[in-house]
């Protein structure tokens, strides 16, 4: 969902032709500094452009499994439901007042997961987080639409495969108190991880198309607040 302090998915105006643009979803607040940010649980528009947590009953729920195998478990599940992406029949896949394709899913699980490392770094190393400027999933691309093919498989493989394992070694490096009384502002990183965790829903949107490809007899999926 966020970069704890702007929300992960910030949906711009399409910029090109070739884009489908579905309407803002639930929880999506334009920020003041003239950014559109997906407000999900816990996140409220700051006067300065970013969402903040709104309080402790609002924040990603945690418990005692380590944070890193966390995030290798999601793309383990991504990936395994990716495998079966080269049957999709090229219909995209309702979810709320979103639409979802393989290659979109990939998208949405690469940007979420460089977009709260880049969140933590900043953090780590005292700066500013940087303002983003996703399309995020209100806009499905030319590219979300093209056929998932078994070389775009191999290539979501090397490159989730490689970012989990960035995120692990990153996480399993901190000790539990960097964890729980994290640097800068926003969510804790275990918080921040526990929430990342979540960004399997976009593969859940598409689904396992093993039985045919996606059809449009698919039941709609709700949307999530951040997606």
């Amino acid at each position: 969902m966020t970069d704890t302090k702007h929300a992960p998915d910030a949906p711009d105006a399409p910029r090109s032709t070739g884009v489908l643009s579905t309407s803002d979803g639930p929880g999506e607040t334009p920020a003041t500094d003239g950014r559109a940010h997906d407000s999900g649980p816990g996140e409220t528009p700051a006067t300065d452009g970013r969402a903040h947590d709104s309080g402790p009953d609002e924040t990603p729920a945690t418990d005692d499994r380590a944070p890193a195998q966390l995030l290798t478990a999601m793309v383990d599940h991504v990936l395994a439901l990716a495998a079966t992406w080269p049957d999709w029949d090229g219909r995209p896949v309702p979810a709320g007042d979103r639409l979802y394709t393989p290659h979109k899913a990939i998208r949405r699980v690469a940007d979420h997961m460089v977009d709260h490392l880049a969140e933590m770094e900043a953090r780590l190393a005292g700066e500013e987080t940087q303002p983003d400027h996703w399309h995020a999933s209100a806009t499905t691309t030319a590219a979300d639409l093209a056929p998932f093919t078994g070389a775009d498989l191999d290539e979501a493989r090397s490159r989730l495969t490689r970012l989990a394992r960035i995120w692990a070694n990153r996480l399993d490096a901190l000790t539990p108190d960097e964890l729980d009384r994290s640097a800068g502002t926003g969510w804790t990183f275990r918080q921040l991880a526990f929430h990342l965790a979540e960004s399997a829903y976009y593969a859940d949107a598409v689904g396992d198309l093993t039985t045919g490809g996606a059809s449009a007899s698919t039941p709609a999926r709700p949307a999530k607040p951040w997606s």
